[in-house]
């Protein structure tokens, strides 16, 4: 931060050359927390500044397209929504590194923001402004940042946590009103459902739970009604999470740290998510580096990781990156979460998805694509056809019960399949 005085703005008159020098790194908030006001005037004058890089998190607009790639280089942990146009034209460089490293990347390393751009709410009376939306992986980026840009709009929650910004920490504000971008939850098919309600058999009572992005973790958490202090410790909280705390079944009540609190780092969901978590001291928000923490995680009571995948293989590898020659997906988190409840005393590292897409079996002899969580860290998988528990066991073992909850019309084909490569470990 320079500390200097802030420049007080309009967005017609905002002038990003004057900020932004060619060569620079520019990071900004992601998924709802997108400044959006900012971002969409760094497109659109990004001939003016020369060519620079971004980096991309989850997108939840179309703000950045394939013909901005004349200026602009962009680098991103995750290829799913709009990334994925930017992957398919061959101008998206895939970061395929753990979720848990991008703030020492984004803060000290090869990815150090030179500029950030943050979406804030107005600030309290003492002339603070809150995270807003989203604290995850900026607090790295914004300390040690160049040029910090805020866009302080009226529609963002004020919500609390440990990190708070003054005016001393801004080099340029853009006063805004207009609503942030939103993610709607999926709608589950027949399948994906009855994978979530066997997840959902799975949670007990005053179980802490983590969850993904996607229709499965929301099909989850949504049947859990009737559990009791469930607690949240997570990368996120969506609009079915909130329910579960609107319906007093989420209170954090048996949670070992941060108890009566859900915490995340960052509130992915729509506008009924935002009013709810507007000066809602219940939900805080938190930096990567406490979320992902691995001693927080394994100190949790009975911390349950729900994650998804796109295939495993018979041993417990897990891809969740690449599909089809395509970077749809991303290393994430899962690796820490999953490591983290497999320490957590009563805690259970959980990878659930459908057992086939389409014809093809995501339960395979043989992964499609990188292992973006190893067979080492392998907990239980679920599928439509059941849970395999494979902590603690050999791979022989492995491949039996992965095979049993393999699609039926598959199995065979797996076995053989191991029988040409004579089950190598």
């Amino acid at each position: 931060m320079t500390g200097r005085d802030m420049d007080d703005v309009t967005p017609d008159a905002l002038d990003l050359s004057r900020y932004i020098r060619e060569g620079d790194t520019v990071v900004w908030g992601q998924a709802c927390a997108e400044p959006q006001t900012l971002t969409e005037r760094l497109m659109q004058q990004r001939a003016d500044i020369g060519h620079f890089r971004c980096f991309l998190g989850i997108p939840a607009t179309d703000t950045v397209r394939p013909d901005h790639a004349d200026l602009v280089s962009f680098v991103s942990y995750i290829g799913s929504g709009g990334n994925r146009a930017l992957h398919r034209a061959g101008r998206l460089d895939v970061l395929p590194a753990p979720y848990s490293s991008l703030p020492g990347l984004l803060g000290a390393g090869p990815l150090r923001a030179d500029v950030v751009l943050v979406q804030l709410p107005p600030p309290d009376g003492d002339g603070r402004y809150s995270p807003g939306l989203a604290d995850d992986y900026l607090g790295a980026a914004l300390r040690t940042a160049r040029v910090v840009i805020a866009e302080v709009n009226d529609q963002v929650p004020y919500t609390y946590g440990p990190r708070t910004l003054g005016a001393s920490d801004l080099d340029v504000v853009v006063r805004t009103s207009r609503p942030p971008a939103e993610l709607r939850p999926g709608t589950p098919d027949s399948v994906t459902a009855r994978v979530a309600a066997r997840v959902a058999g799975l949670v007990d009572d005053g179980a802490t739970l983590q969850f993904g992005v996607g229709a499965l973790p929301e099909a989850v958490l949504g049947l859990l009604t009737d559990r009791r202090d469930l607690g949240i410790h997570s990368g996120l909280i969506n609009d079915a999470a909130m329910d579960l705390i609107e319906a007093g079944v989420v209170t954090g009540a048996r949670k070992t740290l941060d108890r009566g609190e859900a915490v995340a780092g960052l509130l992915m969901g729509t506008r009924r998510l935002f009013r709810f978590a507007h000066r809602n001291p219940a939900i805080q928000l938190r930096d990567t580096g406490y979320t992902h923490d691995p001693q927080t995680l394994a100190a949790q009571h009975q911390l349950v990781a729900i994650n998804s995948a796109i295939e495993v293989d018979l041993s417990g590898q897990v891809n969740s990156e690449l599909a089809g020659g395509r970077y749809i997906g991303a290393v994430g988190g899962a690796g820490d979460f999953l490591r983290g409840a497999a320490r957590s005393p009563g805690g259970l590292p959980v990878v659930a998805l459908p057992s086939t897409a389409g014809p093809a079996s995501r339960v395979v002899a043989r992964l499609s694509g990188p292992v973006s969580t190893s067979r080492s860290d392998a907990g239980l998988f679920v599928t439509e056809y059941g849970v395999a528990d494979l902590r603690g066991q050999p791979l022989r073992v492995r491949r039996e019960r992965m095979l049993a909850i393999a699609h039926p019309d598959h199995r065979a084909a797996l076995e053989a399949a191991l029988e040409e490569q004579g089950a190598p470990a």
